[in-house]
């Protein structure tokens, strides 16, 4: 399948949205229950980092980065996300995001790259393993969805190339 990444912007939104929904909807993406409108994501996510995989001007997926924390001792340290449309899974658009997503974040001097994941995303887990995350843990009963304790995974890839000194 021909497709281009490219940076994200609020044109794409719509299908970013889109896609993002197809996600809740699975009920093993996200413990988000709706999408945001783009204000609101926008505020949510770094502003570098924002890709999208578009084929024939259709958008198949996306990838973006979360701060994990306001302090600045975490400057470096961000959560990513990366979403592909069902009819694009298993058709390689999720691993070229990834690729893209860390050369981008080593670009921008992030070194810890996070994923957190429902033990259920299998496709998810061997996604971030195979672009050289590790497993750090699982956290019970982190949340609830609806209305059922939910464990997620949490999983880091350390830049070799950011942060080394």
């Amino acid at each position: 399948m021909d497709f281009v990444i490219e940076p994200m912007t609020a044109a794409h939104w719509e299908h970013v949205r889109a896609i993002y929904e197809e996600g809740i909807r699975s009920g093993n993406a996200t413990f988000e229950t709706s999408a945001p409108d783009w204000e609101q994501w926008d505020k949510a996510h770094l502003p570098f980092c924002r890709l999208v995989a578009r084929s024939q001007g259709a958008v198949m997926g996306w990838a973006a980065l979360s701060p994990v924390s306001a302090r600045k001792a975490y400057a470096g340290v961000a959560e990513a996300s990366i979403y592909v449309s069902a009819s694009a899974q298993g058709k390689g658009v999720g691993t070229t995001l990834q690729q893209e997503l860390i050369r981008h974040s080593e670009a921008y001097g992030i070194w810890t790259l996070q994923g957190v994941v429902f033990p259920e995303n299998t496709a998810s887990l061997a996604l971030l393993k195979k672009a050289g995350f590790r497993e750090v843990g699982r956290r019970e009963r982190i949340s609830q969805l609806g209305g059922r304790w939910r464990d997620t995974i949490l999983l880091e890839r350390r830049s070799p190339v950011v942060g080394q000194d």
